[in-house]
């Protein structure tokens, strides 16, 4: 029999216990020296010459070679069998020794009795042993067993037939006025109109690794059509249809369509507080007192005056809010106005306007100020983004703060949590104090009375639910950490002039203006705010 890769194989002779080095045949491996130097291990010789068998391994060339390893005779060795599995459990690879001169060769029964007793019970490669039994190989590796591999699923998919990125910001006209006749940013549905497919998840299969044990199939996201009032889906359910004509959005995976309650003239005594599902378009104005609640967008054509007005969507102000110090906007989406005036806004989304005067304006997205008069002139305008516009405060010095930064409640939160993480902290050092006492105890093999074994499992397991709540409370302050760095590289631009008496805050630094700056942008700079001109 031809033998390709090298190998040895034990010899015993009257004057002692040698190991026969077999060089390779053209093309196949040296004999490794480790696997030698394990094998003798293996079979508890621990003294020999092993410098010496290094280097003859290493001088071996076209001779078969014989080196005494002990003087005695050691027992007979028959074929041994090595078995590895990789780290994954995903396929398991044989490699045979021979036996000793006065040993004997594995059966086919013993290669898979040994198979089996080191666990591999999936994907055998029988062939492959067959194989090796018709013509031995010996320190040859192969593989003997592969898994059964997962089939793997597939991601829902939904495809929305409308625009779900609407942009509410007006067009400037050339000689930078604001056009606010020119929004167009509903949606507009016909009844039976397609909004949405879905194509859903195919789950795959798991598999089998070679131990037997399954292999889970990597999860997919499963998602179904959700939908308010006003839809109807398809008997499968993969298709989302409109019942009505109106205005369709999407909010967080959710499609809602609502038709839009038109008010004629002034939302007044003649109409009392509006309140309504959809969409409300007053054409006419929105008298001091009254209030209009949507929970889809809110669109007037007159003048705000000291009102509310509270939206799930945008608002759009086509005039503007007078608001006489009791008007509010409070949109849940973005806010666009001709002008805000002595009033209170928030806005989820950004705000787009002409000017803001003597107002408490918050945004979530940016504040942009750059119409035709492109004015900020007292009262606090807050942004997590970006604040820009031509003027800043007025010649008079009228305070004005503008102010770039983080969410209050989620600052606070950020606060809450490292204060909760030094308590639990303090809580685990008490629990372990305890557990110690008692491991000890049970180590010394002493009796505990009920109660106190009771007390030590409770620490046990406070501690184990402690570094839980330690662990999240750590994601969660990370993801603050990030968001408070995404803020600090906020700018408020002033493209014209900056009057003294405004007030520039990004991330709870402070600026102040002292005297007039012109074409400004103020940005963080490590632990400073500083102007730059633009």
């Amino acid at each position: 029999m031809k033998y390709k890769n090298g190998f040895f194989q034990l010899i015993h002779k009257e004057n002692g216990t040698y190991m026969r080095l077999f060089p390779p045949a053209k093309g196949g491996n040296k004999i490794v020296f480790d696997d030698v130097n394990e094998y003798i291990h293996r079979i508890k010789i621990e003294e020999y010459d092993i410098k010496g068998l290094h280097r003859t391994i290493e001088a071996l060339k076209d001779e078969v070679v014989d080196f005494k390893i002990v003087n005695d005779t050691v027992y007979s060795e028959h074929e041994y069998m090595k078995i590895e599995v990789n780290k994954d459990k995903t396929e398991a690879k044989i490699c045979f020794y021979p036996p000793s001169n006065t040993g004997r060769l594995m059966t086919r029964e013993e290669i898979l009795n040994d198979l089996e007793h080191k666990g591999i019970r999936h994907g055998i490669i029988e062939r492959n042993i067959d194989l090796y039994l018709k013509a031995r190989q010996f320190c040859t590796e192969f593989v003997v067993a592969r898994a059964t591999l997962p089939i793997q699923g597939k991601n829902a998919v939904i495809t929305y037939h409308f625009s779900t990125q609407i942009s509410s910001k007006p067009t400037i006209k050339e000689d930078g006025s604001v056009d606010f006749h020119r929004i167009d940013n509903i949606n507009r549905i016909e009844a039976g109109d397609l909004l949405a497919t879905l194509e859903p998840a195919e789950m795959g299969k798991p598999g089998i690794d070679v131990t037997g044990a399954p292999i889970k199939q990597a999860k997919v996201s499963v998602k179904t059509l959700k939908h308010g009032l006003n839809i109807r889906l398809s008997e499968d359910g993969t298709k989302m249809y409109s019942q009505v004509a109106g205005h369709v959005s999407l909010t967080e995976d959710k499609v809602f369509v609502s038709n839009t309650y038109e008010v004629p003239a002034d939302v007044s005594t003649s109409t009392g507080d509006i309140e309504y599902d959809g969409n409300v378009y007053v054409k006419g104005n929105v008298i001091t007192g009254f209030k209009v609640e949507a929970k889809g967008d809110i669109i007037v054509d007159g003048v705000v005056e000291g009102a509310t007005l509270i939206a799930g969507g945008q608002i759009v102000l086509r005039r503007g809010i007078q608001g006489m110090n009791r008007g509010i906007l409070h949109a849940d989406g973005d806010i666009v106005t001709k002008f805000i005036e002595n009033s209170e806004v928030y806005a989820g989304g950004s705000i787009s306007t002409d000017a803001i005067m003597h107002s408490n304006v918050v945004a979530k997205g940016e504040v942009v100020s750059t119409g035709k008069r492109g004015l900020i002139i007292g009262g606090t305008v807050k942004s997590e983004e970006n604040i820009s516009m031509k003027v800043a405060g007025s010649t008079m010095g009228t305070k004005t703060i503008l102010e770039i930064g983080m969410d209050p409640a989620l600052l606070s939160e950020y606060k809450e949590l490292d204060k909760q993480m030094v308590d639990m902290s303090e809580e685990i050092e008490k629990h372990d104090k305890v557990v110690g006492i008692y491991a000890s105890k049970v180590k010394k093999g002493e009796k505990i009375p009920e109660d106190k074994m009771k007390q030590y499992l409770v620490a046990k397991k406070s501690i184990e639910l402690l570094k839980e709540n330690i662990e999240n409370a750590e994601k969660r302050s990370a993801e603050l950490r990030e968001e408070m760095e995404k803020h600090s590289h906020g700018r408020i631009k002033v493209s014209d002039i900056a009057y003294p008496g405004v007030k520039v805050s990004i991330t709870n630094t402070n600026y102040t203006v002292k005297g007039e700056m012109h074409r400004t942008q103020f940005i963080k700079d490590r632990a400073l705010v500083k102007a730059v001109l633009l």
